[in-house]
């Protein structure tokens, strides 16, 4: 069908994505990744959205050098692994994965920090899709033509280790951590070895299940109320969490309460943890 199509908003429902499916320029991407705390794989793994490109954030979207898992790649080559899924500037993409909302939301990011604005999460992921009775394939390979998709970093999304160390005297942001409670209060011992539990001094605890409701986004008022009662002060937003993949669904939801005032800590607890003579509260 030829007609183009430009998304306003982050999240998109499945309906939405059903009836604009097979427009031109609509490209969907399948994030889904194992769990950190669970290493059973899904039965919904074997199927997908109908011509989904499966995103390999584990092996492909990363700085396979980086010290700490799941860093981000350069600019370069973000750009040509994006291109080699067929994705040009003008694309609309869909991201969604097998969990409801957990690695879409990486991906969103990613492109959004590499200055891509037309894209959305689909919301409730491919548990929902499957709920509301539509169609769904095997994965097989596609023969992809390469696309013209541009790079442009936008270091306002990023935040370095030098930001968060700053930060303990300036406490000029207010640092969000999306793991769990009894991670962030060091009760459970973290699931990567060598790392402390614990958490960043002065940073606040804000689950990303806590924005979430069987697998949607909360409500925008919801939300908005959410992020409220962390940060009365509206301090902009740094968010941490264990190696940089659930706090993206925290800024995720802070864009759907109509707020960008964010970056995202890229090594994450991981690498805070991992540095022996950061300071660390329990």
């Amino acid at each position: 069908m030829h007609e183009e199509l430009k998304i306003e908003k982050s999240i998109v429902s499945v309906a939405w994505l059903h009836k604009n499916l097979l427009l031109d320029n609509v490209i969907v991407l399948n994030a889904t990744i194992a769990k950190v705390t669970s290493s059973k794989p899904t039965e919904k793994e074997k199927r997908q959205i109908p011509n989904a490109i499966f995103f390999d954030l584990k092996k492909v979207f990363l700085n396979k050098e980086g010290e700490y898992p799941n860093t981000i790649p350069s600019e370069e080559y973000f750009e040509e692994q994006v291109q080699k899924l067929g994705i040009n500037n003008n694309s609309t993409i869909v991201v969604y994965d097998d969990l409801g909302i957990y690695s879409s939301a990486r991906v969103w990011w990613l492109f959004q920090t590499f200055g891509f604005k037309n894209i959305a999460v689909l919301n409730g992921g491919l548990p929902a899709w499957i709920d509301a009775n539509y169609e769904t394939e095997n994965p097989t390979q596609k023969k992809i033509e390469k696309g013209n998709f541009k790079a442009s970093f936008n270091s306002k999304r990023y935040a370095p280790l030098s930001k968060l160390e700053k930060n303990l005297q300036s406490k000029e942001f207010c640092v969000v951590d999306a793991r769990s409670k009894d991670r962030f209060y060091a009760i459970v011992k973290e699931p990567r070895e060598g790392v402390r539990g614990g958490h960043i001094p002065n940073s606040k605890s804000l689950p990303y299940t806590a924005l979430q409701q069987e697998g949607f986004m909360k409500p925008k008022e919801e939300l908005i109320e959410i992020f409220h009662k962390t940060n009365p002060e509206n301090q902009p937003f740094v968010f941490s969490c264990g190696t940089g993949i659930t706090a993206c669904i925290l800024a995720l939801g802070l864009d759907i309460s109509g707020k960008k005032n964010y970056a995202v800590y890229d090594g994450s607890w991981t690498e805070w943890g991992s540095i022996t003579s950061l300071p660390i509260d329990k």
